[in-house]
């Protein structure tokens, strides 16, 4: 067992996995998760259980996919009702305090902490009702969404920066007053909502990204991007119309990749402060997102596919018993950090937790890698149907059921730019790998029971035209907000 040590865990929102310093990005400066990572252990190779918030954090809590837990989209929300690691370490005398977002149901649920400090949670405790619309095709289509990006990016201020400032003060504020008194060692919880958009950044930190130095996305031009089905029923309900517009491309990366450097600065904030105190020699540190953005690239913004700049997130881990400067090849999923952080605390697994399907990151940490098939899923708004993915050293296989299969080869094809099935140059590997995936799971099964969850969740609320009277919102605002619907 690794020797018990405190835990600072910091979460950010919609942080794609490339765009970090000490990944080798040519422009992104995040100078305190670099500095993080030069300390510890950086997986090379991560992914989200499910790119959308509520599913990716419910499976972050819970060490579980979707499918077994049936919290799909964001308006079935994590609820407390299957055991998370805070559940865990609470019942064990830890202490497990939650500052920011976490985009669970409702602080009224018991979602394993003691504390729930300026909690983000669902709106009105309902979330995206007009997402459940998916399973019968008549989900409503999402303008806000395009406007998001093409008018809100570049020098501004938003309300989430705001938030964020918050989290710090109050995580620092933590930290001071009671990181020395705990019996147990502790988990701090420190989820900021950025990198979120708006990608609106005061001009300090957007002078950083002049337009020369940002690289466009890749794959945006109408007559390169892909034209999978699924992919184009996201281009469909969101709005995305002609983004050839270089001009405007930059600015909108530009932005992202300031609102990047404005989280690792709120981390940086939370770090000296562990510094100052001392803490670090028996505190680790874990970062990581709940999923990606693709800013662009494919000629798609946001997440909501699967697609590497939407599922693939930054992990890192430092701290006492990590080996410095580690890169980490092996695959790593977010379900893996149930049993990990578990395992940091000095706490066994209980008995019904032996049927998670992550593994402890541990012995990756330590130099025992091994091979392993990376899994997501996604379920939710924007999707026709279930998408399932299933990685296998190089090769990338997206099952879409109802429709064809993607494949890419990762290695040679980096950028996804060559879909092996499209393109008749599959040579039976995609075959293969679905045959992997159907001993894993049952896509069309899970594909229809999430359907049968969110029609009847729709029915709780009134059914598909009261639902899509009421209209969408853009984004959860910051508590004590009120959610601007369109």
């Amino acid at each position: 067992m690794t020797k018990p040590a405190n835990l600072i865990f910091f979460l950010s929102d919609n942080h794609t996995g490339d765009l970090l310093g000490c990944q080798g990005h040519p422009v992104v400066q995040t100078p305190n998760l670099d500095r993080i990572a030069a300390r510890g252990a950086r997986f090379a190779k991560s992914y989200s259980a499910s790119p959308l918030c509520c599913p990716a954090r419910a499976s972050l809590a819970t060490g579980r996919y979707p499918h077994q837990t049936g919290y799909w989209d964001n308006a079935i929300a994590y609820d407390g009702r299957v055991a998370s690691w805070g559940h865990r370490l609470k019942e064990r005398g830890h202490t497990t305090v939650s500052i920011g977002k976490l985009h669970y149901r409702s602080t009224e649920d018991d979602n394993g902490f003691v504390q729930e400090i300026v909690p983000m949670h669902i709106v009105d405790g309902v979330g995206g009702l007009t997402g459940l619309l998916r399973w019968s095709g008549e989900q409503p289509a999402m303008p806000g969404q395009w406007e998001l990006y093409w008018e809100r990016s570049g020098v501004g201020e938003s309300e989430y920066q705001d938030y964020d400032r918050e989290i710090t003060r109050r995580a620092v504020a933590w930290l001071e007053q009671n990181a020395a008194d705990q019996a147990t060692p502790w988990v701090l919880l420190v989820s900021y909502v950025s990198t979120h958009p708006p990608f609106l950044v005061p001009k300090r930190l957007y002078d950083l990204y002049p337009h020369d130095r940002v690289p466009l996305p890749v794959l945006f031009r109408p007559d390169e991007m892909p034209r999978h089905p699924a992919l184009e029923h996201i281009r469909k309900l969101k709005l995305f119309g002609a983004m050839d517009d270089e001009a405007v491309l930059k600015r909108i990366a530009a932005g992202y990749f300031a609102l990047v450097t404005h989280l690792d600065e709120q981390i940086g904030q939370v770090m000296a402060a562990a510094e100052r105190l001392d803490l670090l020699g028996d505190t680790r540190v874990l970062y990581t997102s709940d999923h990606g953005e693709s800013y662009g690239h494919h000629g798609l913004f946001g997440k909501n596919h699967l697609m590497e700049p939407a599922v693939r997130v930054p992990l890192i881990m430092a701290g006492p018993g990590i080996p410095e400067g580690r890169v980490v090849q092996q695959i790593a999923s977010a379900v893996d950090l149930y049993p990990t952080i578990l395992e940091g605390a000095g706490v066994a697994q209980e008995a019904d937790d032996r049927d998670l399907p992550g593994t402890s990151l541990w012995p990756a940490m330590t130099g025992r890698e091994r091979p392993r098939v990376g899994f997501a899923e996604f379920h939710a708004s924007a999707s026709r149907a279930g998408g399932f993915l299933w990685r296998d050293g190089a090769h990338k296989l997206i099952y879409h059921v109802g429709m064809d299969s993607q494949l890419y080869d990762l290695e040679a094809d980096p950028i996804e730019a060559h879909d092996r099935v499209a393109e008749g140059t599959a040579d039976g590997r995609d075959r293969e790998l679905e045959a992997a995936l159907r001993a894993f799971v049952d896509p069309e099964a899970v594909d229809a029971r999430a359907k049968a969850d969110q029609r009847a969740q729709a029915e709780r609320h009134g059914g598909s035209e009261a639902i899509a009277r009421q209209g969408t919102f853009v984004y959860t605002p910051p508590p004590g907000q009120a959610a601007r619907y369109d």
